[in-house]
């Protein structure tokens, strides 16, 4: 059975050159990036090297990337290092409802340490507005965090704006980039953010490594004492061959880039054409400030996960933004907060698209998906209706 894979914001394929890439740091050049011998030194170098590859899609120095374990570890580090390394100039910090759980648990985790915590609304397209961001501020605010395009419904923020209103606050900006780094162009210089998130395995590098970009001159307390690795700032021996992946992955991002958003997008717009021609199905997320290859549904009287496996059946992976299919008996955050009801909510399907899908794979889901809609309502015990269970908030029973 061919497969074809719509989940790119879960993770990417792995591109043969970054394999190529990675491959001698398995093996011949194993060293450790900190001893003085020729294996140690070459991986040394091979890490430099990736740190000026990754800096470069982003258009910053070198010298102001930390190499993390995940785009999660990134997000830890820049909300609880600088809220730690500020507290004595202010105890609040403003995040948005539509954060990734790395963001939004740490942020619950400061608030129970002692810290203020204001969570941003979202328009019903999932932005969040700079007014709103302007009425959050309060004296007390040290660090602010909006995530640059959400993963689950494809809404890119305003961040150049919103970064805009902090600085002229003196408030730290932080942004979550890890569903826009290698998707989108991103130059830190002129979006004006302090720090920023990313990952490797969401632009065709190897899981294991992330980065956080860190403004020249700003001080952060560590999440992990130890050795010296990263500055200081982040200890423990470098997984090499997963931070030259990350670099090769970067510099391949960096170069194909243009062409690569101009492919996905066709495909991307394609699809949201097709699938919007079924019956009661609604796009989520904002129409046109989205991701290039995303495409995310709320689908009436059926839910996320039972489409996801018949579609699995069919060979097509994609995603659900319901909470039921990472086993939550609760509707997603993200659309909640948008104002999408808790029912409709549990329909939630996320199509990603990446440079290997073509147009015979969008031709495919197409024609499979209406088939698999009609299917389910027709077993649905509210093919007629939600019959009052509207805003209900759990779960919707599939009998």
């Amino acid at each position: 059975m061919q497969v074809r894979y719509f989940d790119h914001v879960a993770t990417t394929p792995l591109d043969e050159e970054v394999l190529k890439a990675i491959m001698p740091y398995l093996k011949e050049d194993f060293g450790n990036p900190l001893s003085i011998y020729e294996s140690g030194m070459r991986a040394r170098k091979a890490i430099e090297e990736a740190r000026a590859e990754v800096s470069s899609l982003i258009n910053v120095k070198p010298s102001e990337i930390i190499f993390t374990s995940s785009g999660a570890e990134a997000n830890n580090l820049a909300l609880r290092g600088i809220a730690l390394a500020k507290q004595s100039k202010g105890s609040h910090i403003i995040v948005s409802k539509v954060e990734h759980h790395s963001v939004l648990n740490s942020a619950r985790f400061l608030e129970k340490s002692g810290f203020a915590v204001t969570f941003l609304h979202p328009d019903k397209y999932g932005t969040i507005s700079p007014e709103s961001l302007r009425k959050a501020i309060t004296n007390e605010t040290i660090l602010i965090s909006i995530i640059l395009a959400s993963p689950e419904v494809g809404t890119v923020q305003p961040i150049k704006e919103l970064a805009h209103i902090a600085k002229e606050k003196g408030i730290t900006f932080h942004t979550d980039a890890v569903s826009g780094v290698g998707s989108i162009p991103i130059d830190v210089s002129d979006l004006g953010v302090d720090l920023l998130s990313m990952a490797g395995h969401q632009f065709y590098g190897p899981k294991g490594a992330g980065a956080l970009y860190l403004r020249e001159g700003m001080r952060i307390v560590p999440l992990i004492y130890g050795g010296i690795q990263e500055g200081g700032r982040r200890a423990g021996t470098e997984n090499v061959p997963a931070i030259v992946g990350m670099g090769r992955a970067a510099g391949i991002a960096k170069e194909k880039l243009p062409e690569r958003v101009h492919y996905i997008k066709g495909l991307r717009d394609k699809l949201i054409e097709g699938i919007l021609k079924t019956e009661k199905v609604y796009l989520t997320g904002h129409p046109s400030e989205r991701l290039p290859g995303h495409a995310s549904f709320v689908v009436e009287f059926i839910e996320g996960e039972s489409m996801l496996l018949l579609l699995a059946v069919l060979g097509i992976y994609a995603a659900s933004g319901s909470a039921c299919s990472s086993k939550a008996l609760k509707a997603s955050p993200v659309l909640l907060s948008m104002g999408i009801s808790p029912n409709l909510a549990q329909g939630s399907i996320v199509f990603s698209l990446g440079y290997e899908n073509t147009e015979d794979d969008i031709n495919y889901l197409l024609t499979e998906f209406p088939v698999i809609v009609k299917r389910l309502r027709e077993i649905s015990p509210y093919q007629k209706g939600w019959g009052g269970m509207e805003e209900t908030g759990q779960c919707i029973p599939q009998k």
